[in-house]
């Protein structure tokens, strides 16, 4: 009776780990619209799930703001989870797509394909679930507290400039591309788990702004802001909140948070670990292609 090898329990060396997500990235990009957009509105909902419950843990806790914030970011780590395990389209996590491409795997149309459909769904789900939470009046909750922070999270939110907005995008989705990156060094659930949390829990306590997020975020404040009882639990009145408008939520966040979102994931992340792990493969594939079509010239010219 024969032995079977068991199941190595060690971590893939970050080798391994780029050449997987070189691999995905090729399945993704190859995957049908309606398949991509159903994965992709299911990972806006997971995303916001953990907004929402990032927003209970914030609520009157009395931890102090450091705690506080660290907290709400462990709670807010179920978006991802549900995503990397239960399998969703995310935009910000797909961002590591450009290093399929840059291996030459798959063209920038089909990443490009991939993004624009994801992007869309994730804003589908997030702003339904947005909805979803508003008729539940969750809102109400501990004397409408709860609905305060939602409001108060939307105005600061809208009322970013420009460049802060995009600073703190780059930074978000280096950390959240990085936990991506993490799971694919696991090898079980629990790993990926592990993985996930440190660095979402991260970019959450430390104010990184998430697009996907803010597609929840926002929406559910714009429908907060005509309600007169969480507008007194704030300490607001609706002609104070000036920037929690589509407009402010368009051009004060949504547009520069995803341009940041995409300079962190595809620059920061994506590109260097390409750069360091996949760079020669690149490089050797391609020499070796232009030695087979040589060597077939040759052969038509009837060269020894």
């Amino acid at each position: 009776m024969t032995e079977q090898n068991p199941t190595p329990l060690d971590a893939y060396a970050p080798q391994e780990m780029a050449q997987r997500v070189a691999s995905v990235g090729v399945k993704k990009a190859q995957l049908d619209w309606a398949t991509t957009l159903a994965l992709a509105v299911l990972a806006g909902a997971f995303i916001a799930l953990g907004a929402n419950f990032a927003t209970l843990v914030w609520t009157d806790n009395g931890l102090g703001f450091g705690v506080s914030r660290l907290l709400g970011g462990v709670a807010f780590a179920l978006g991802l989870i549900l995503v990397i395990v239960g399998g969703a389209e995310l935009f910000t996590g797909n961002n590591l797509i450009v290093m399929a491409w840059a291996s030459r795997k798959i063209r920038a149309r089909h990443a490009l394909r991939n993004w624009t459909l994801v992007y869309v769904g994730n804003f589908i789900g997030a702003t339904a679930t947005a909805l979803g939470i508003y008729l539940t009046r969750q809102w109400t909750f501990d004397g409408y507290q709860v609905g305060a922070t939602m409001l108060n999270i939307a105005n600061a939110k809208t009322s970013l400039e420009f460049v802060p907005a995009l600073t703190l995008g780059i930074f978000c989705n280096a950390l959240v591309c990085l936990a991506v990156w993490l799971c694919f060094s696991a090898r079980t659930t629990t790993d990926k788990i592990l993985s996930i949390v440190p660095p979402i829990a991260a970019f959450v306590a430390l104010g990184f702004e998430h697009s996907v997020a803010n597609m929840y975020f926002i929406p559910l404040g714009l429908l907060l802001k005509r309600e007169p009882a969480v507008l007194a639990a704030a300490n607001k009145t609706a002609e104070q909140l000036t920037n929690l408008t589509w407009q402010g939520f368009i051009f004060n966040n949504l547009i520069p948070v995803t341009l940041g979102n995409l300079i962190g994931g595809v620059i920061l992340v994506a590109a260097v670990y390409w750069f360091v792990y996949l760079r020669n493969e690149s490089e050797n594939r391609f020499t070796r292609v232009l030695s087979a079509l040589h060597l077939q010239e040759k052969s038509e010219r009837g060269e020894s």
